[in-house]
Formats: structure tokens, sequence, C-alpha cells
């Protein structure tokens, strides 16, 4: 995406901060097609709200299913993917999806996270570190460029690229003004996580956004609990457990407001 100081064409005049947001999506295995409803139907909820940027679990299109990955991986270009891109560019709200990505032939399948922005462009940020027995399915991706929204620098994680922590100070040392990370964080796994990211916030001054997943996906019961954790380290906002919902945030001077909503689809 390219970053722009000032309204872009297109861009929602703002009266207030920008509003944020991580989508805690179910994912149908496999089922593309569905998922992509599911998401249009998130992004909905979420301008209602007053949204814009919004960000969804890892590989939330085809839910995380590596033994699928290979027959489901699209190109950037699939038109499939054009009703997300059409409709971030209607409610004019940046939009993060996941999915299997194919970069070249189908034996060269990375973890991408997709970015949707406000005059139809889509910039890619591929996983740049696997967890163990991902290398069967996907190789290494190589990152991406940051996402701009407005003075915000928004620097991209997936899931496993969070747990080195060169790749968070990277981000900082950047000038990341928000550590977004879309992950698949189960039960078992949580408090560990969930520590590390809050320890990135602290220690890099960087406010941290995680979107995980709504329930269970690829056989992993996700924890949920997606979460917000201010450049303290404190935890803004975090959604109760697992289930379907959108944390929203905001920052103004005075620091951060955010809530929770429940959503139903």
């Amino acid at each position: 995406m390219c970053g722009q100081h000032g309204d872009k064409p297109g861009q929602r005049q703002r009266s207030g901060p920008a509003v944020w947001a991580a989508a805690q999506s179910q994912s149908v295995a496999g089922d593309m097609d569905a998922n992509i409803q599911r998401h249009l139907r998130v992004m909905e909820i979420a301008a209602e709200q007053g949204v814009e940027f919004l960000l969804f679990p890892e590989l939330s299109l085809t839910g995380y299913e590596p033994t699928m990955a290979r027959d489901l991986a699209f190109t950037e270009d699939d038109l499939r993917l054009q009703p997300l891109k059409n409709m971030a560019q209607a409610l004019k709200m940046i939009t993060v999806v996941g999915g299997p990505l194919l970069s070249g032939t189908r034996s060269d399948v990375r973890i991408a996270a997709l970015t949707f922005g406000l005059d139809g462009e889509v910039s890619v940020y591929t996983k740049q570190h696997l967890h163990s027995g991902e290398e069967s399915v996907f190789n290494v991706g190589v990152g991406g460029a940051p996402v701009h929204l407005g003075e915000d620098r928004v620097h991209l994680a997936v899931c496993a690229d969070f747990s080195h922590a060169d790749h968070a100070r990277k981000a900082a040392s950047a000038g990341a003004t928000l550590y977004a990370t879309s992950v698949l964080i189960s039960t078992a796994g949580y408090a560990k996580d969930s520590g590390l990211l809050r320890g990135y916030a602290k220690t890099h001054r960087m406010p941290v956004l995680m979107a995980n997943h709504a329930g269970t996906t690829g056989g992993w019961q996700s924890a949920g609990r997606s979460a917000l954790w201010a450049d303290s380290g404190e935890r803004v906002a975090e959604i109760e457990g697992a289930g379907e919902g959108l944390l929203i945030a905001s920052r103004d001077g005075s620091g951060w407001a955010a809530r929770t909503l429940a959503i139903s689809l």
C-alpha cells in the first residue's frame, strides 16, 4: 500500500481519531467462498461501528487447514477476492485477511496477510517464521511493507513471526505506531503468547493488536481472547473467551478507548 500523509482520494474524512478493530472470526474449513461471504458481513458490521482498519486472523479465508492448503492456495489477483477489494474501497476501510498464497508454482505456497486498501490496491505480507510442521506445506515468506493510515504506520505479523523477538524489534525500529498480528493461538498457548505481545508493547513503547480465531480450526481449539495492549504494556481490551466478535479501539491524546462487540453471522 502506498503511504500518504493527509487524506488520499476516497479516504474517509475523519472528525476524530482513527478507529481500529480486530475481527475474531470463525472460518468454515476449506470453503473460501463461504468465508468470503462471512468476511464481507464482518466488514459491514465493522464499518457501522466506524472502523477504519480491520484485522482478521491467520488463514481466515480458508481456516487453518495445512492439509488442504495447496489445493486451496490462490494468487493475489484471484477473481474471488474482488468482492473484498470492492467492499474495502466502498467502506473506506483498510482490511487485512489471511490465506494460503501461491508465489509461483503449486509447490510454492506461503501463509499470507493480504491488505485491501482504500483505492482498490492490494498489498501482500508473507509469514517469515513457520511453526514446526508448517514447513512440510508452506515456504518461508519475506514479510512486506507497512500499512499506512494517515499518520499511522502499521507493521504486520502472522502468528509465529512474533515468537521471534527480533521481528517486533525491527518493526519498532522502523517507526511502527501499531504492531498488528493475525494468529491462531490455542488455549494452552495463550498465556505464553499473550505475555510476549504484552512485553513487546511495553519494551518498544508500541501498541499491539492481535486477532485470533473464534473457535476450532484445523483440529486446534482457539483461545479467542483477541486483544489490544497499549504502549505501556497495559491490556486495553480483550474479547472474553472464544466466539465471534469485534474488538474496536481508538486513541487520542488522553489514551486508548476500546470496547468489544459480540457478532452473530
